[in-house]
């Protein structure tokens, strides 16, 4: 990444008041540091010449621009503080929208244990780049070149060494730099490594415990956080090296002007005022390279994970999620006649990885009506459903009936799957997810989902802990259902409702999905259970073939 990669500006656009305001601080703030060199040298030589009635009001002077400087000081880190998290903020909001767009296949390609790390940590490393990192390079660019300007209308031959030896410190960066860089590059890729590894050993703990492998991921993730905390400790001696090269290089720089001045005042061919101005000046005008060389490695966390953001942001788009309805499409709404056409799916096809699971399918699913969609496990089902949903890659069009190229957007789809996704919390707080909690709505709700035994103010834990399969799959169902009657869906995608549930809830539920088309809502439900495809108003059986209906194949009126 470059100092300052111009992809900030174009994603982050808090970056660029930021750049702007910091500018102007640092140019008063170098203002105050000429003005505090300038009081000093004149209160000392006040002192040495006997003049100590000059000296209150060069001391006026001096407490003035301490005053001054530390409030500038203050004023642009609490700037880049504010700025940080606004960048972080927008950047993820960026992430989290180009994973809704690209799907769930995408994500399983990328890694979701690498983007959750992105997101998180790594994107929390961006606050050292914006409170140390770039406030230096503000003033690197800014203060530096107005103090060499300030040196050479004093004194030109300490212009000339402050000149000829600045270039020495940016050399240092740079070498220093490429080896930072390949160093910080292998520690980003061995924490997204132990990410991923952790996660997958947490999702199949199970399954290891069962045929005694867990012994073996436990070695395995020690060896990888072993990697990980070498290659930090690379990037930590790397960075010692690279401060005291820095800090080598200045200190040199800086004594070689502080001799000249020195041989030139014992020779009297120098005044003790311009001396005493000048050697004041000359470290300040090292000083913001030398900080840039030292944050730059505090930084460096965040400028990989700024890197793989945009990489991210960059990446080609392979999946087609479900783009939002212009505002003339033609969204049907509760009033729309029951039986009317309400989503329109022509040649849809899902492919994963070159394996085609499903070519060329035709739906129609009615307002007012239960759509039951049936079939052999692993056939594609639920990637038909989440095809509508936009999660996966696909071919073909899937728009309202009447409109012109609008599509469903998120806030018109409700949808429950088979995983109910529950969260800790009360029942309630689950129920109405994504919405104002209204508790008769959700009470309505859950008994809708034949789910009147569930008590509202259950506690829970994270996927469900606390409620049995059954009582778990309808309070997703009530959620979905809550969306509908709280947020005004108009689709509502269900998936395996009934998996977990006896016969005889089976029917209360399945009362409820008729109520909530009855409404004016296109209901969609994936099954295997009888119970739920003998209420249906349709029943599709997807095959290799395509959706069948009643012995033919679904044409374009399925």
């Amino acid at each position: 990444m470059k100092p300052l990669d111009p992809r900030l500006l174009r994603y982050a656009r808090s970056v660029r008041g930021f750049l702007g305001l910091g500018a102007v601080l640092g140019v008063v703030q170098t203002i105050a540091t000429v003005a505090f060199a300038f009081f000093v040298s004149r209160a000392v030589v006040s002192v040495v010449d006997g003049h100590a009635d000059r000296l209150p009001g060069y001391l006026v002077g001096i407490g003035i621009t301490v005053v001054v400087r530390s409030v500038l000081i203050w004023g642009l880190e609490s700037l880049a503080t504010r700025t940080a998290v606004r960048v972080k903020s927008e950047l993820r909001g960026q992430v989290v929208d180009a994973v809704v767009r690209r799907g769930g296949g995408w994500v399983a390609k990328t890694g979701s244990a690498r983007l959750a790390t992105l997101t998180g940590p790594g994107l929390d490393a961006l606050d050292d780049y914006f409170a140390k990192y770039v406030p230096q390079l503000i003033l690197t660019a800014l203060a530096t070149p107005i103090l060499v300007v300030v040196m050479f209308s004093q004194d030109l031959l300490s212009g000339i060494i402050v000149v000829v030896t600045l270039p020495l410190i940016p050399v240092f960066m740079v070498l220093i730099g490429w080896t930072t860089r390949s160093a910080q590059a292998r520690q980003w890729d061995r924490l997204a490594k132990l990410a991923s590894s952790f996660l997958d050993a947490v999702s199949g703990l199970s399954t290891l415990k069962v045929f005694g492998r867990e012994r073996r991921q436990v070695r395995r993730i020690g060896d990888i956080t072993d990697e990980y905390r070498r290659e930090t400790m690379k990037v930590l001696q790397v960075s010692f090296l690279s401060g005291f090269a820095l800090e080598m290089a200045a200190s040199l720089s800086v004594a070689i002007v502080a001799v000249t001045i020195g041989i030139r005042l014992v020779e009297g061919s120098m005044l003790l005022p311009l001396g005493l101005f000048l050697l004041l000046l000359t470290p300040e005008a090292y000083l913001p390279l030398r900080q840039v060389g030292a944050h730059f490695h505090a930084a460096a966390d965040g400028v990989a994970a700024a890197e793989e953001v945009f990489a991210v942001l960059e990446e080609p788009n392979g999946g087609r999620a479900v783009p939002a309805p212009p505002a003339s499409s033609a969204v049907p709404s509760a009033g729309s006649a029951v039986g009317a056409v309400g989503l329109e799916v022509r040649g849809l096809s899902v492919a994963y990885e070159g394996r085609s699971v499903f070519d060329g399918v035709d739906l129609d699913v009615p307002i007012g009506e239960i759509t039951a969609i049936a079939g052999p496990s692993g056939v594609g089902k639920s990637s038909l459903v989440a095809a509508l949903l936009g999660t996966v890659e696909f071919d073909g069009t899937v728009r309202w009936a009447g409109a012109a190229s609008g599509a469903p957007s998120p806030a018109d789809v409700a949808w429950s799957g088979q995983r109910p996704g529950l969260m800790r919390g009360t029942v309630a707080s689950n129920v109405a997810l994504g919405a104002a909690l209204d508790r008769d709505a959700v009470r309505a709700a859950l008994d809708t989902a034949a789910g009147s035994d569930v008590d509202l103010d259950a506690v829970i834990d994270a996927g469900g802990a606390g409620l049995s399969g059954g009582q778990a799959q309808r309070v997703a169902l009530a959620r979905a259902i809550y969306r509908v009657r709280q947020l005004g869906a108009r689709l509502l995608l269900v998936d395996e409702p009934t998996s977990a549930l006896d016969s005889e809830t089976e029917l209360l539920l399945v009362a409820g999905l008729r109520s909530v088309a009855a409404s004016g809502v296109a209901v969609l439900v994936v099954t295997h259970r009888p119970a739920v495809a003998a209420a249906a108003d349709r029943v599709l059986t997807l095959t290799s073939a395509g959706l069948v209906e009643q012995g033919r194949t679904a044409g374009v009126s399925a």
